[in-house]
């Protein structure tokens, strides 16, 4: 009766995800941080999966940050929204997927606010066929990608050549999963396990053979905050916010960080190297950092993928440790080759992080 109660009270906690048919948008500032993430997504449900999944190509940001930083007023995103929501119905889907965990609970706000003030979304159909002359349908589904990911992450688990696994050891790596605040905090009915249980990352852990790890700040914020960073004065609350995390997680010996919202990975992974340069102090292993990862990248780390097609080469903070934990092969000659084996130049070793 205990577990039938607690499966009852589990569902209130799920969402209904599509199977098949994602119009697919972007995220304006994924692209310029980790770059190979979206590619990659793209790459595991066409090729690997063979999903039916759409982009187009006049696709635009959806000014979230702008929004959330009170530059851009709502009526003009609901409008800059409505337009991505037109593309969508002029390509004949229903299904909409976002990238972005700002654009996600911005669609989820926006959407939700149609939902109690029709006038104001009649409004919004008028403004936008004087604009554009389109017209719209609200999605019938609105997923982040990560949702898509938890939900085939048992089909990616079983076309795996990896898993999360200490092959060393023999013990699954520890795993701290950092799930965005605009994911789970906003709409927690939009997310999977709400904001009490998020588990869309520590689903994917768990399927792919990892241990999630858990620790008191474990749902504290990155240090983005938008305004938080965006003005440069307040930047010191931000690394503040992400060296709060990182000193309440170092006792329990993370192998790896792994996260669904774009600016997360981005400050989890820098910061550290800025608390190296400023404090001398790192927190993985032999002076390394703790390897952080979007949810992406660890789906094609256990796929098989050449690490460097992933664009790890990118992160702040090496990522060859954790490799050689799971016994990836990888040539280190190859991590600063671009197109047609070009050259892209070395970065400047940081003084304290150890890197490759």
């Amino acid at each position: 009766m205990i577990v039938d109660g607690k499966r009852k009270i589990w569902k209130d906690y799920q969402k209904e995800i599509p199977d098949d048919h994602y119009f697919y948008v972007r995220s304006c500032i994924r692209q310029n941080f980790f770059p190979a993430s979206e590619v990659m997504f793209l790459k595991i449900m066409r090729d690997e999966l063979a999903c039916d999944i759409y982009e187009n190509e006049y696709h635009t940001t959806c000014s979230g940050i702008g929004y959330h930083c009170d530059v851009v007023p709502m009526e003009t995103t609901m409008t800059v929204i409505a337009r991505q929501f037109a593309l969508m119905t002029e390509a004949g889907y229903k299904n909409y997927a976002a990238s972005c965990i700002t654009s996600f609970g911005l669609y989820s706000e926006v959407i939700e606010t149609w939902r109690h003030f029709p006038d104001l979304l009649k409004k919004i159909r008028k403004n936008l066929k004087e604009a554009t002359g389109r017209e719209f349908e609200i999605p019938e589904y609105l997923s982040h990608a990560s949702d898509i990911i938890y939900k085939v992450r048992h089909d990616i688990a079983a076309k795996g050549k990896y898993r999360l696994i200490n092959r060393f050891t023999g013990r699954p790596l520890k795993v701290v999963e950092h799930v965005g605040c605009h994911y789970s905090k906003m709409f927690p009915h939009k997310g999977i396990g709400g904001a009490e249980y998020p588990y869309v990352l520590a689903g994917m852990i768990e399927a792919w053979g990892g241990e999630v790890v858990d620790y008191p700040e474990r749902r504290h914020c990155c240090g983005f905050g938008f305004r938080q960073y965006f003005i440069k004065a307040n930047r010191g609350y931000s690394i503040a916010n992400t060296h709060k995390k990182f000193e309440s997680m170092e006792p329990f010996k993370p192998d790896m960080i792994i996260t669904n919202c774009p600016g997360c990975p981005y400050f989890l992974d820098r910061w550290q190297y800025a608390i190296a340069e400023m404090e001398g102090k790192t927190y993985g292993e032999d002076g390394h950092g703790i390897p952080v990862f979007t949810y992406e990248e660890v789906a094609s780390i256990v796929l098989g993928y050449n690490p460097w097609d992933m664009g790890l080469q990118v992160h702040q903070v090496a990522v060859e440790p954790l490799l050689n934990k799971i016994g990836i092969s990888y040539n280190p000659e190859e991590k600063y080759k671009g197109f047609n084996n070009e050259d892209m130049g070395h970065p400047e070793k940081p003084v304290n992080l150890k890197t490759y």
